[in-house]
């Protein structure tokens, strides 16, 4: 019995389409977001601490690398939720075709680097 399944799939030259990658990138900006809030916490609670500890996060946060971590779970922030406002549309019935849910991502992924954008410029 011949089986004419692949043996070796190279991942790296399958091309996904825009729906997966924007499910793949759905489920990483929620990781992001997860790491990201533990960062801001931190920050919240030695800014917290007392005087000297508010001046070093105020101090901190002039830094070109807490801009970015900002900017990153930010970025996190407005790609996962609008995702996810996608999701809880198709949730009523809106958008279940594959030509809806193409339509959707590339919404979102538009909506997001607009609103990525603005916000790097209010950060920055």
């Amino acid at each position: 019995m011949k089986d004419n399944r692949p043996v070796n799939l190279d991942i790296g030259t399958m091309r996904l389409p825009i729906t997966a990658w924007a499910s793949i990138t759905h489920r990483a900006t929620g990781v992001a977001l997860f790491v990201g809030m533990a960062v801001l916490l931190w920050l919240l609670d030695r800014s917290l601490s007392g005087a000297e500890g508010f001046a070093s996060v105020q101090q901190c946060l002039d830094s070109f690398i807490a801009k970015l971590i900002i900017w990153g779970v930010v970025s996190a922030l407005i790609y996962h939720s609008l995702a996810g406002i996608k999701h809880l549309v198709m949730d009523f019935g809106v958008g279940e075709t594959m030509e809806g849910g193409v339509l959707g991502a590339r919404i979102v992924i538009a909506a997001s680097a607009v609103l990525i954008l603005i916000a790097g410029a209010w950060i920055w």
